[in-house]
Formats: structure tokens, sequence, C-alpha cells
């Protein structure tokens, strides 16, 4: 396992984090459809992954309205993980019921929910306090405001965000250095090698002001995992038949898959392997976010941190997966050619 810095702090986290989409649910709904483990199984599988290395945690407020928070807090304590070899990210934004002001990044609700969470946790802080997506009405000083006030407090030490566009964290991390206040460490987004859509814009933003890449759903929702055949059809126990998500370009992932079983048999892995890979393999990702409902699945996850792509398998993979060109892209890269990279007189 290996280890990446969060941004541009000081915090190492491992290559792999563990997400918690997989505890709790059992009311119906689309929390049971991703999974519905409790506290023997989560407590299995918090402690295979911190046993291999993992030191990194992501859940999240909604997450089964509490469940997950409250089993992944129960499992640290009755595993017995130092506090201080671990790293615990949670979120809010998403309602937590159908009064108005339970949703959203108001003062009012991050307060209360920043609160609800270390309860639920049974920490005393929050490592990576992130908003979980866009509030449209919050004033982005308030939200900033909000955070700062909150990581000053103790009860929190880094602060991030997951599904916001790069205009959006640039005019944040703008406000933040105006003001003095702490800044975002990190962005959650979708992506996969069938879903490179953040390469466009978010990418390079990362990169420029030094924002860790979390990437979530790497095998976009089980479609990558190897078990759907050509026609995309499901196997039988797959959330896809009951939770369609996320969003996926159907011809371009079976492409992508094409490419990615003669790579799978070559290694004698799974496809699903591939696919973490060549996520680990992007400089750019500071850490990809695995769920499992087993150990055996989990285990199969992080052995991808063993795999050594070759250069041609990278080739093959990222020919297989390339974005269609998309404009200003595609001017941008035509324009830099103009000037040399080490002009000589």
């Amino acid at each position: 396992m290996r280890y990446n810095l969060l941004g541009n702090s000081g915090l190492y986290v491992s290559e792999l984090c563990l997400g918690t989409m997989t505890f709790g649910g059992q009311n119906g709904g689309i929390w049971e459809n991703i999974g519905k483990l409790q506290i023997d199984d989560v407590s299995k599988i918090v402690k295979t992954a911190f046993d291999s290395g993992i030191n990194f945690f992501d859940t999240a407020n909604v997450y089964s309205f509490g469940q997950s928070e409250l089993l992944l807090g129960e499992a640290i304590h009755q595993v017995g993980l130092p506090r201080h070899e671990i790293v615990i990210a949670t979120k809010a934004t998403s309602p937590m019921s159908s009064e108005p002001n339970n949703s959203g990044h108001s003062r009012y609700h991050i307060m209360n929910q920043v609160d609800e969470s270390l309860k639920r946790l049974k920490l005393d802080h929050i490592d990576l306090y992130q908003l979980h997506g866009v509030d449209r009405f919050t004033p982005t000083e308030e939200v900033l405001r909000t955070l700062d006030d909150i990581v000053r407090s103790g009860k929190a030490r880094y602060i991030g965000v997951s599904n916001w566009s790069a205009w959006q964290i640039a005019k944040a991390l703008g406000i933040s250095e105006r003001r003095g206040f702490a800044r975002f460490e990190s962005v959650q987004s979708y992506y996969t090698i069938a879903g490179r859509d953040l390469e466009r814009e978010l990418v390079p933003m990362a990169k420029d002001q030094k924002i860790g890449i979390m990437a979530w759903s790497p095998l976009a929702g089980g479609l990558l995992s190897g078990k759907y055949d050509a026609d995309g059809k499901a196997p039988a126990g797959s959330r896809r038949l009951t939770f369609d998500f996320p969003i996926v370009d159907r011809p371009r992932a079976q492409k992508c898959i094409d490419a990615m079983r003669p790579i799978a048999q070559r290694h004698s892995v799974s496809v699903a392997r591939v696919a973490l890979g060549w996520l680990l393999h992007q400089p750019h990702v500071t850490s990809v976010i695995i769920g499992a409902k087993t150990t055996d699945q989990l285990g199969d996850n992080i052995a991808s941190t063993t795999l050594k792509l070759s250069e041609e398998d990278l080739k093959a993979l990222n020919e297989a997966s390339a974005l269609p060109p998309e404009y200003p892209g595609w001017m941008i890269e035509r324009q830099t050619t103009y000037r040399p990279d080490n002009p000589t007189k």
C-alpha cells in the first residue's frame, strides 16, 4: 500500500480508501439495494482493510440515514483501531429529513450535522469533512466561513468537496485565500476508465491548485467488474438491477471492458483489478474509493495495488477509453504547440 499527501496538506492517506455505502441499509430504498451489512460483517471488512494498509475511511451522514456512520464508529471501537493511525472522512449536504433546513450548506444545517456525525462516529474530531454536493442557494462565503469555524473549533482537521465543478472550486479557493479561511484540500469525484470526464477541467484545476482527487465508483457501479455480458446484462444480485447508477456510456464502457479482458488474462487477475489498477497508475489520483459487500471482494480490490501495468497495457487502455475531442480542449491543445517547451537562440 502506498500513501499520498492529501492536497496541499501534510496528511498522508492510503491510495485506496474504504467507502462505506454498503453499511447499514435495511429499510428498503436505494441504501438496501447498495448494501445492508451489519456490525459483524462491517467489523470484518474494516479490520481487513486496516490490516491491508488502508488508513483512509470515507462515509457520509446520508448513507442509510446515519447508519453507515454508526456502524463505522462501532467497528472502529470493536476492532480496536488506533485513532492516531486512521483518517476518517464524512460528508454532509443531502436531506436528512423533509424539514426545509435539514439539507444544504447553510450554517444552520452544517453546524448541526457535524455534531450529529461526531456522535454517530463516536469521535471527538473528523479528519476530513466534506460537502457532498452543490447548494445553489447558500452564499459561498457563508459556507466557507462555517467550515473554517468548524476547523478552528477542532471538530474537523481538513475540509473538502464532492461533485463540484472546477470553476466552483476555484472560486471557493479564491475566497478562502482572500479571507484567510481553511481551504479545500480534496475533491471527491466520479472517475473510472469508462468515465474520464473530469480530465477536461477538474484534473487540470486540481493539479494547478494542489487539490487531492478522490475517485468514487471506480468500477462504474459494478459495470466494470467483468461480470456483465456483452449486452450489458446485469448478473443476479447486481445493484444495477434496482439502482442503475452512476450514468455510464454503455458502448464506451464495453469498449473498455473488451480492452481490459486480455490484459486481465495476461496478468491472471480480474477485470475489476485492471480497472482499479488503471486508476492507481494515474499520477493525479490521490486515493481510489472502494466499497465491498464481502471480504473476498475487498481482497480482490486491495490486490490492485500490486498490479503493475506495462506501457503497452496503459497505451491500450488509454486508447480504448479516450475522451472524444471537445471544445475548447482541442483548440487549447492545438495552440499550445505554438510555443516550444525549451526555446533556444
